[in-house]
């Protein structure tokens, strides 16, 4: 016979992890949206279609690092979300 216990740490029967991890997802989709309108704005500067970026140099100032990053925020977003459900 097996006896199989199961620890609800929240009245709902979710549990806590699954509840913050759904939190967390929920939180980077405003993120890489944030990330995507700064990399176009980006690219937009470059072709001199808008104003000027307002970081004129270093590493954040290259629209393949906003592209890139939104595009992981995207990915851990529906790794977390997939995983709460």
């Amino acid at each position: 016979m097996v006896v199989r216990i199961r620890w609800n740490s929240r009245p709902g029967g979710v549990p806590l992890v699954r509840t913050a991890a759904l939190t967390l997802a929920s939180l980077l989709m405003p993120s890489a949206l944030i990330a995507f309108t700064l990399a176009f704005w980006r690219i937009t500067a470059d072709l001199h279609l808008t104003s000027d970026f307002f970081i004129s140099s270093g590493l954040w100032s290259h629209w393949q690092v906003w592209l890139i990053g939104a595009a992981v925020l995207v990915v851990l977003a529906r790794l977390l979300d997939r995983y709460a459900i």
